[in-house]
């Protein structure tokens, strides 16, 4: 059996436990992280990486940031990767159905 090639999209720290289990099952092949560009965060207001950044990094995935999803470039970036499925979960972006 093939493996399902995914692109996951998540942000939240809510998303990490989903995008782990994806990551640990052989039926998914993570073709790419989308997650929120870093941010400024704490008293000094260096760029963070959100959770889901963080934990694509450790586990050696391909990481997107787009400052907006709808942009047609982003969007054919993704159609190029192929993907047979796209996760969403706590990405703080709204998505448009694209044909």
């Amino acid at each position: 059996m093939t493996a399902l090639r995914i692109i996951f999209l998540g942000t939240a720290e809510l998303s990490c436990a989903s995008l782990q289990a994806l990551a640990g099952d052989a039926k998914f092949q993570i073709a790419a992280v989308v997650t929120q560009p870093d941010r400024p965060k704490g008293r000094d207001l260096k760029p963070q990486p959100s959770p889901v950044k963080s934990l694509a990094m450790r586990l050696g995935l391909p990481v997107l940031q787009p400052e907006r999803a709808r942009e047609e470039q982003f969007i054919a970036g993704l159609r190029a990767l192929q993907p047979d499925l796209i996760v969403t979960v706590a990405y703080g972006q709204i998505c448009r159905r694209r044909s």
